[in-house]
This record gives structure tokens, sequence and C-alpha cells, in this order.
């Protein structure tokens, strides 16, 4: 009869931990005893072996009760989801464009359209997928086509919100820490300012990331340390998901981090430990480093169905040769805002914000807890060289946050591809905060250790007292605020505020600032409180960590809280009224210019109007309404060259943009517009006009001719006043039309065109245009649709060639005798990335399905 000993049930768990880790830097290369080969030693027994002085008392708590934790962390955020109610506030980039591009998608893949091709409601239309619109791809719209849109975005904030916290955990748990440490971790990333405060501006790409984040760097410890096969597809998923997320200034961030991460992996070695480079194994850093690439290649091929059309739209982007260093720097974190780390209210919160950087919607607090347990992550042990890691990360991705601020950024951008197309270096703050949650834990598994003595805690308490003690001193005494105003001196210049009206404004936030002393003092005083008692045997282990844990939320949680806004559903905030409701009716295309004299007029509060009253929103487009600008970024840059000359007023752009009326909170008296409705109220509570604008501005109109002309010709000759479109249009230079190239303008213009076109079929990236009488010889149709590849035209069945017309628009030659053109478009570039995407998931599919079963016949 054979005996099985059987370990008790924590110490079962534990002999779960991974085979090899960062083990003490004395730990034999070989071993010499072949006992320990027929008996190896626990697993945990190497993984911790800088915790065997840990309190005996100590248990490790159930997964069920620390996951429960996490959950409702989270639902102390979202939990007004469950009543309807959407996450968005009125500075909210969901509320100034997120849902309408997103409702704009779901709509079109409930009706059975499948994914949309041709934005046609924003700065004379742009491609959906190519200029990219949000999440189009990635996994969120699936919960767009079983609830309201407004609804499923609101859950993917709270998914993955729970999603940063439950990978952090998962990761910090494979590295060896507690139970304890790695909850710890988790809590205070998915809590932390950066990462929860995405909310406030409706940031759900970079949290997105954020969360895909440790998710990238569990697998990877898992694929190259332990050598797990699947472990390589779910990183391959993880970068493929960070790729559709899509917001690639934050993934390359990513990138960057996972792949330091996966140097630190092999210099340690197949057995995690402490080589030095002399003994660096070459052929496991190869092979696994070569697997690693493999994986991130693969990844980026599953985002194929995203990216590959953005390459072919670069070239026509704004943002086709990049941007100079300075542009690059915009928006970089101000030195003085890293105090906002422990005193968030210093810069002032939200609306009440002071800085040097115009807007700022989000949070830098780290967390009281957080901050006095990172410097006690270092000293000996195994996990020193760990600790040391992601100090260098910290302190490289806060040289990074600094930006322009500091001259590190001028390497950046000079050695880092892909940085002269992003700004706001300030968003790898998330990578910061990561860096220091993970010392945080650390230092948290090394105090449930007991690797302090009183001596030593009393001083350290003694000194953060101090230091809370002082900043709440001076913060009662306004010394903070007079700081304040000094900065705000530079503030107001820069951006033309009236000095004395600034220092008024930077006055008002006195009261904030000074009970935000008080409560950070207080926090400061119960984390200084516990962590002695803790330390004397007042407190046992488990109650200290419970304590830590709850503390440290709480402490979170009473800042995170204010940048989680909800408003009323979607149907509400974008309410239709009697203009909305004209201008859905009208059976002819137009476009609506929208134009304010209200110089101070927020984007903030009306979607339709705009920060600069020119339309910078997109609430038309909720209601599927065409509109002269909007908010986005990414529109073709002809289009923008075009509205940079001023054009925006030009009775020409009108006409050549298919400019039907004028959107505006203003009485225009004494004029040739003609009212059509107002004053009403809109959704947003602003009061509207809508006045039609006179001539004949139709979508599409016949040209007697055509003919080649530069393109600093052809954008001058449609705004000029005498312009008359029915006579001639230009088109590119070199366009082949039957095999040969467009003659340049003729020197006699013929007479106008006079034939007139009618809009039977209209739909985003398709029109159908009846001519009243046949098309003659040498005629031209054109549309007001920005020309960009992919536009296709027929004529009574004749595929004919598409050309760049006037500037920026879309022609065809019209055949004689042709009566219907039917425009369509569709990027061919979007079918090849959906291919690359399809064989690329399948791969990463097999691969993990493979090396899970591996993993478990092993």
């Amino acid at each position: 009869m054979r005996v099985r000993l059987r370990a008790p049930k924590d110490s079962a768990r534990t002999t779960r931990s991974p085979p090899f880790t960062f083990a003490p830097e004395h730990a034999p290369r070989q071993i010499h005893d072949m006992s320990k080969v027929n008996n190896p030693p626990d697993r945990a027994s190497s993984i911790r072996s800088d915790t065997s002085a840990a309190d005996p008392a100590a248990r490790q708590p159930k997964w069920s009760w620390l996951i429960g934790l996490l959950v409702a962390a989270t639902a102390s955020l979202g939990f007004r989801v469950v009543s309807g109610m959407f996450l968005v506030s009125p500075q909210s980039d969901q509320y100034i464009a997120g849902y309408a591009f997103r409702d704009f998608a779901a709509q079109s893949l409930r009706s059975g359209n499948g994914f949309p091709q041709w934005n046609p409601f924003m700065f004379g239309g742009l491609p959906y997928v190519a200029a990219m619109h949000g999440d189009i791809f990635y996994p969120t719209f699936l919960l767009r086509l079983l609830m309201r849109t407004d609804l499923a975005m609101t859950w993917g904030f709270i998914i993955h919100l729970l999603l940063a916290g439950v990978f952090t955990v998962g990761f910090v748990r494979a590295l060896g820490l507690s139970r304890w440490a790695a909850t710890f971790a988790g809590l205070a990333y998915m809590m932390s300012g950066p990462i929860a405060s995405y909310a406030s501006p409706g940031h759900d790409g970079k949290l997105f990331v954020s969360a895909l984040l440790p998710l990238s760097l569990w697998m990877l410890m898992r694929a190259i340390r332990d050598g797990r096969m699947y472990a390589w597809g779910v990183f391959a998923f993880a970068v493929g998901l960070g790729v559709l997320s899509p917001h690639p200034q934050l993934l390359q961030y990513s990138l960057l981090t996972t792949g330091a991460f996966a140097l630190f992996l092999v210099w340690r070695g197949p057995h995690g430990a402490a080589n030095a480079p002399a003994s660096l194994d070459v052929r496991f850093a190869i092979t696994r480093l070569g697997g690693a690439l493999v994986m991130v290649v693969l990844g980026l091929a599953i985002g194929a169905i995203q990216y590959w059309p953005v390459l072919g739209y670069v070239s026509e982007s704004p943002r086709a040769s990049g941007r100079e260093c300075e542009f690059a720097a915009s928006y970089s974190l101000p030195p003085e805002e890293l105090f906002n780390t422990y005193l968030p209210q210093f810069s002032g919160m939200l609306n009440q914000y002071w800085g040097r950087n115009a807007i700022h919607l989000h949070s830098e607090y780290l967390g009281i807890v957080v901050l006095m347990l990172v410097p006690l992550a270092f000293g000996a042990g195994a996990r020193k060289a760990l600790a040391r890691f992601w100090l260098v990360t910290a302190g490289v991705a806060l040289l990074w946050a600094l930006g322009g601020f500091t001259p590190f950024f001028r390497i950046v951008y000079a050695i880092v591809p892909g940085t002269r197309f992003f700004r706001a270096p300030s968003t790898i703050i998330y990578v910061l905060t990561f860096a220091l949650c993970l010392l945080s834990a650390l230092g948290f598994e090394r105090v449930l250790a007991r690797h302090f003595d009183a001596r030593f805690i009393r001083r350290y308490v003694i000194g953060w007292m101090m230091f809370a003690s002082i900043v709440a001193v001076l913060s009662l005494s306004g010394a903070l605020t007079v700081v304040a105003q000094n900065i705000g001196r530079d503030v107001a210049r820069d951006f033309g505020h009236d000095p004395a009206g600034f220092a008024a404004f930077i006055q008002g936030n006195q009261k904030a600032l000074t009970l935000g002393s008080l409560r950070s003092f207080a926090v400061a005083l119960i984390a200084c409180g516990l962590l002695w008692s803790f330390t004397v045997r007042k407190l046992g282990t488990t109650r200290f960590a419970v304590l830590a844990l709850l503390l440290c939320g709480a402490d979170l949680w009473s800042i995170a809280h204010n940048y989680w806004r909800f408003s009323q559903p979607a149907s509400g905030l974008f309410a239709g009224d009697p203009i909305i409701n004209y201008l859905k009716e009208q059976q002819q295309p137009g476009r609506v210019f929208v134009y304010t004299k209200t110089a101070d007029y927020r984007v903030a509060s009306d979607p339709y109007f705009g920060s600069r009253g020119f339309g910078e929103g997109a609430g038309f487009m909720a209601h599927g309404i065409r509109t002269v600008t909007g908010y986005h970024g990414n529109e073709i840059a002809r289009y923008d060259d075009l509205m940079s000359n001023g054009a925006l007023i030009n009775p020409g752009f009108w006409q050549h943009e298919n400019v039907r009326w004028l959107y505006t909170n203003m009485v225009v008296a004494d004029s040739v517009l003609r009212k059509i409705n107002g004053p009403t109220p809109n959704s947003a509570g602003s009061t509207t006009y809508l006045y039609e604008i006179p001539g004949d501005n139709g979508y599409a109109w016949v040209a007697a001719s055509f003919g080649a002309r530069d393109d600093a010709a052809a954008a001058r000759e449609v705004l000029r006043a005498d312009y008359n479109p029915h006579v001639f249009v230009s088109v590119a230079p070199a366009t082949i039309v039957a095999g040969k190239s467009v003659n340049v303008a003729p020197a006699l213009m013929p007479e106008p065109s006079t034939i007139h076109t009618t809009v039977t079929d209209f739909a985003p990236g398709r029109a159908t245009v009846q001519l009243n009488m046949p098309a003659t010889e040498g005629s031209a149709l054109v549309i007001s649709e920005n020309y960009y590849k992919g536009w296709r035209a027929v004529a009574d069945g004749q595929a004919l060639p598409v050309m760049r017309t006037s500037y920026n628009l879309v022609g065809v030659p019209l055949p004689v005798g042709a009566r219907t053109v039917t425009f369509s478009f569709h990027d061919d570039r979007y079918d090849a990335g959906r291919l690359v995407t399809l064989i690329a998931l399948t791969l990463t599919t097999l691969l993990t399905l493979f090396g899970w079963r591996y993993s478990l016949k092993r």
C-alpha cells in the first residue's frame, strides 16, 4: 500500500507558483545534491526566499474575497449604469464625438450592412476605417450589438477598469508575491488617478491599452521564464487587442515597456537567477526574444483590419509628414503637477484647473498608501533586481512624461519611431503608475514579511508625518496658493488671460486645496498608525493587510469618484428638436454651416456649436446630418487646407461643399438668408436658429468641360466669387482617362452646362445621381464628397474612371448619353487587412489552444 502525503490546503495552493523566478543572488547554478532532483523543494521557497521571516500567523486569503474586493471597487464607481445612465460628462470626448462615431457603426451593423466604410457627416467626408473612429473592431463593438450604444460604451469602461486590476493581480502573483501583495497592486493600479480618471475625458482607448499592459507582461513572463506554450498565443492576442484599441501612442509605450521587460527576463536566465552579463545564456535569449518578436508581429497582424487601411491613408491626412518637436511635446506634464500625486487639488481638479496645459480632465493622484510603500521595496534579497528594473522604468516614464520640460524628450523624438506623429507625452503616465504600483506591492510584501524593525519604522513614520504636516500647514496658510499664483502669471500670459482675473480664479481653489491637504494628512496619519501598529505586533498580518487594502481603496476612491460623472441616456442628450427634425426630413442632401459669435462658447456644453463656435462636435452626426466642420483631428488634409484660407465664410466654398443651411445662436437681420426656424432650444439647452443659404449649392453638378490644373490654382479657383463650376472643373495633374492624360484647361471656355441633377439614393458611401437630360461629350459630373482612393462610379452599367476634381472632390468623365451615375466607396486595403486579421486570429487561436493542451499534458 502506498501512502500519499498531502500538504495543507494553503501549502498545496502555494506550490502552484511558477517553477522558477527571481532566485537569490547566491543560488547555485547547478544542482550537485541528487536528492534535490528527486525531491524538489517547495517552489515557493525559492520564490519567496526573502520572506522567510514572515509572520507565522500569516494566511493566504481566498481568491473569491480578493477578486470580490476589485469588483466592489469597480461597482463603487460605475454602479449608476444599472439605472440606464450614460458615463459621460459635458467635457467628455464621448459626448462631443465618441457616441456619434460608435452609434453610426452600430446602426450599420444592426441593419446588416456591415462595418461602414465612409463617414459623410463631417469635414467633407472621410474614410471611416482608415481615418480611425475609435474602437471599430475592438471586441467592445459586440456590446453595441447587444444593448444601447451609450450603455455599451459605459460597460466598456467598467469592464476594462476591472480587467486592469485583475490582470495586475495575475502578473504580480506570477512574480511570486503573496495574494495580499498582488491584490494591493491590482487595487492600486485600477483605482489610481491616471487609470480611473480616463472616464472623465472619455478616453476609452487609453483605458483599453492600460488594462492590457499587465496582461502582456504576465503572459510574456509565463512564456519566456516558464516556457508555457499557451502564453505565447495569449501574448499575441494582447498585442493585437492593443492594436485594435486603437490608440497607437499608448500602444507604442506598451510595446516599449514589454520589450524592456523581455530583455530583463532573458538577462535573468532560464531559471530566473541573477546572472552577470558574462554568463548570459545566449541560446535561451535568442530563442525567447525571437519568440516574443514573432508574437508581436502576429499581434500586429491581428490589427491589420484597422491599420492596413490607416497606413494607406497617412499620406492624405494632416499627419502625413509628422510634426515638429514643439508640437510633439505639447501637453507635457508640468513639473509642478507632480505634486498632484500626493495632493491632487494643488493644480485644481477638473474645472478648477489653472495649470499650463489649458485642459486637465484627468488626475495624477497615486494614493498616500502607495507612495508610502514604494521606498520600502528596496533592499537585499531575491527581488532586488526586479525592484531596480521597475524603478528604472518609472524613471524613464517620468522623464518622458515631462516632455518639453526636460532635454530628454528631444532624444526620444530623435530616436523613437512614431514619436513625431503624436503629442501629449504626459499620456505615458500609465506606465509610471504601473511601475510604482509594482514597487508598492514589493514594499507591501516586505512589510508583511516583517523585514523592518521598530526603530526603522519609527523614523520612517515620523518622516512621513512631518511631510504631511508641512504640506497641510503650507496649504492652510495660503503659501501653496501663492506658489500657484506665481506659476499662474506665466499661464495667464501664454493663454491671454487677464492676470488679475486669473489670480482670483486660482485664489478660488484655496478652499479645495485646504480640504485636500487635510484629507491627505488624515490618510497619511492612518497609514502611519497601521504601519507602526503592525511593526510592534499590535495588529496581526491578516488584519493589517485587510485594513491597508481598505484604506488604499478608500483613499483612491475619494478622488476617483469625482471623475466618474454620469448623465441622462443618449436619447435625451441628443434628443431631436424642430430644427433637427426639419433637416432630417430633407429629400436632397445638404450640409449645415455652424456659426456663433459667442467668444467663450464651450465645446463642453454643446456638441452642436463646439468650442470655437464653428461646430467642433458631432451632435449632428448623431442624427445623420452632414456638417461642414466637426470633431475628429484626422480628416483629409486637402479639406483642411481649403478651410484654412478663410473658406468657411466664402459663398464659393458653400457652393463647393453643398452648404445649404446656417445653424446659429444669433438673429440674422436684414439678410438674404431665409429663416427656417428659431428661436428653438436644442437638447443641450442652447438657443438656436436655422437659416437657408441662397444659391445653387447642390450635392452634384455637371460641368461642360474639364482639364488638368495644378493644386494651388485649383484651390484658388473654387473660392473665386466669379467661378462657375457648371462651365469647367479642374482635375489633378497626371489624371488618366481612357488611357490618356487629361489635357490642360482649354483656352476658350464653353457655355455652362444646363443639365440638372437629382440624388435619388443617398447613404454613407453611396449616392445615385440622375441627370435630367443625356450627358454631352466632354462633360464631367462632380459630387460634393472628398476624393479618396476607393470611390467607384458606374454609368448605366459602365464603370467610369474616378478623378480628383476641383482640388478635393470626386468627379467622373461622363459618357455621351449617360443619364444615371451611381457612386460607391469601398477601400480595397480594408479587404486585404481583414484577410490578414482572420489568418492571424486563426494562427493565434490554434497556438493558444494547442499550447494549453500541451501544458496540461506536462
